[in-house]
């Protein structure tokens, strides 16, 4: 019993000891299975990074003969002027690069700390705007397209780049006479009896005569092209294209972002405004488009003169008025500073889908009223097309602000942009209301104070109204793109002019709604039809 009862206690111990060994066994086996299988899976990501890497290096590779064939025909197309430019830009660099330098010992002596924006070098948006401008036209207008393309580009950059002034010194008038004598292929004095020396304007890349046409005697306005233009715009806008190809054979993040398809909006654009056959094109089209509706009694543009007008020269009927801005003037003129704010609406609305373009640039510049009483529509050399699709939805978004019916606006929203992933609509809808009240509230307190100090006052309340209005863009397109919507560069044009119009209706005609007042047809039933039918 006693051996029995030995064999019985001793049998699970044994058993026991047998369980262990087996299970510190199995446990080897199972730890040495986890290592494999780990190994495994590094084995099988490194595989899968390898693939990735090999593709990708193969994929540039492919694209690297392409590349080459770009840079060279590009550098072929630039020629000398290119060398040129390097030097320019390399003057320009150490210029801004010693404002840099100044302002940061400055800053060090009088806090000790390093400002962000002094941490960002000539890549700030301050001291980038500045080599901007010391470079001259085509990177003026490359800083006038970044504060007009928000959908595009930071919001710190669209800001300073608003700032982004577009002021030259004037060529010296002999040089002006060179050029229209070569243009027009005769004496100047043969075409116009007089030309005023002194330039009316002059920007980087045109200025602007008075002068009056012989025989006619019709006073004109001259627009030439400065010289040298083309060749810096050719220079700088294909190395622009060529810094983008690269970035995007370099990165594939840059290639989703469709750089290169930016930089050729870009150039687009630029060589279109130094084209003043394309110039005088938009503005025979605008005038169609007036005569077309009837309107021609309402607004006008200038009439341009083909005979002495080229590809460098634009001679042009010289309008008399004052802008939209000059509220001392325009009450002079009429009665009614409001009916011709609703004229100017109705107008350039109309333009939208009744006319092949519509004009991209309504600043107080650019939009006058005349001293007979008519609407003067100036400058067409940014011009802007609008798809029926964007429109659409712009007709629903504008509908929408009006009754602050912010789901509805949403949805126009979504529509419009481009984007791979769903919305949530409704999540989307109440930051739009957040947004929109917060905007209110501070617009409200600037137009209790100029209500109360005068006209004077009201005019400073237009200036801050146009900083505030951009700012409320600029969180439009902030929280449009944190729901992962791209908005099209014609839906900031459109924005961009809808709040120079606001800006007038708060100075004009401050009681009137611009997007709910019956008097104002955002785009009329008979327009629409006669738009959609030219597609079918």
């Amino acid at each position: 019993m006693a051996v029995s009862a030995f064999r019985v206690t001793q049998l699970p111990l044994l058993h026991q000891s047998q369980v262990t060994v087996a299970r510190a066994a199995r446990s080897k086996k199972m730890i040495g299975g986890r290592r494999n299988l780990k190994g495994f899976v590094i084995s099988a990501q490194y595989s899968q990074s390898q693939d990735l890497f090999t593709s990708r290096l193969q994929s540039r590779i492919e694209n690297l003969p392409k590349l080459v064939e770009d840079i060279v025909q590009t550098s072929i197309n630039t020629g000398p002027r290119g060398a040129l430019r390097l030097v320019q830009g390399v003057q320009a660099f150490l210029g801004v690069g010693g404002e840099w330098l100044n302002d940061l010992s400055k800053s060090t002596r009088v806090s000790g700390a390093l400002p962000t924006e002094m941490q960002l070098g000539l890549l700030s948006p301050l001291y980038l705007r500045k080599l901007f401008e010391r470079m001259g036209a085509t990177y003026i207008k490359l800083g006038q397209f970044i504060a007009s393309a928000p959908t595009l580009f930071p919001q710190e950059y669209v800001e300073e780049f608003q700032n982004c002034f577009d002021k030259a010194p004037p060529v010296p008038f002999e040089e002006i006479r060179k050029i229209l004598q070569e243009e027009l292929g005769r004496p100047i004095e043969s075409v116009y009896e007089y030309v005023d020396p002194a330039p009316l304007a002059s920007a980087s890349i045109a200025q602007v005569h008075g002068a009056r046409l012989r025989g006619s005697q019709e006073d004109v306005v001259i627009k030439i092209l400065k010289p040298g233009i083309e060749d810096f715009l050719v220079a700088d806008l294909n190395f622009i294209y060529v810094v983008a190809r690269i970035f995007e054979f370099l990165s594939p993040e840059f290639s989703r972002t469709s750089l290169v398809g930016i930089v050729k909006d870009i150039r687009e654009s630029m060589l279109e405004e130094v084209d003043f056959n394309k110039e005088a094109k938009n503005i025979e089209s605008f005038k169609r488009y007036l005569e077309t509706m009837g309107l021609s009694g309402q607004a006008t543009a200038p009439r341009v003169y083909k005979h002495c007008s080229s590809r460098r020269v634009l001679t042009m009927e010289r309008l008399y008025g004052v802008p939209l801005t000059d509220l001392d003037s325009i009450s002079a003129l009429v009665s009614s500073p409001e009916n011709s704010l609703i004229t100017a609406l109705n107008v350039w609305f109309g333009s939208l889908l009744s006319c092949e373009s519509f004009h991209a640039d309504v600043h107080a510049g650019n939009l006058w009223l005349l001293r007979d009483g008519r609407i003067g529509f100036l400058d067409f050399g940014i011009v802007g097309r609008i798809s029926p699709k964007t429109w659409a939805a712009m007709e629903v978004f504008l509908a929408s602000i009006a009754t602050e019916e912010y789901e509805s606006m949403a949805s126009a929203l979504i529509q419009m942009g481009a984007t791979n992933i769903d919305v949530d609509a409704k999540a989307f809808a109440r930051d739009l209301e957040k947004i929109e009240s917060i905007f209110l509230q501070e617009l409200d307190t600037e137009i209790v104070v100029a209500t109360g100090s005068g006209r004077t006052a009201v005019a400073a309340n237009v200036a801050v109204d146009e900083r505030q209005m951009n700012a409320l863009f600029l969180d439009l397109v902030r929280v449009s793109e944190s729901y992962g919507l791209k908005f099209p560069r014609e839906f900031a044009l459109l924005m961009k002019q809808l709040l120079y119009f606001d800006r007038y209706t708060r100075l004009l005609a401050p009681n009137m709604n611009m997007l709910q007042d019956q008097r104002i047809s955002v785009v009329s039933n008979r327009r629409k039809n006669r738009y959609n039918d030219s597609f079918n």
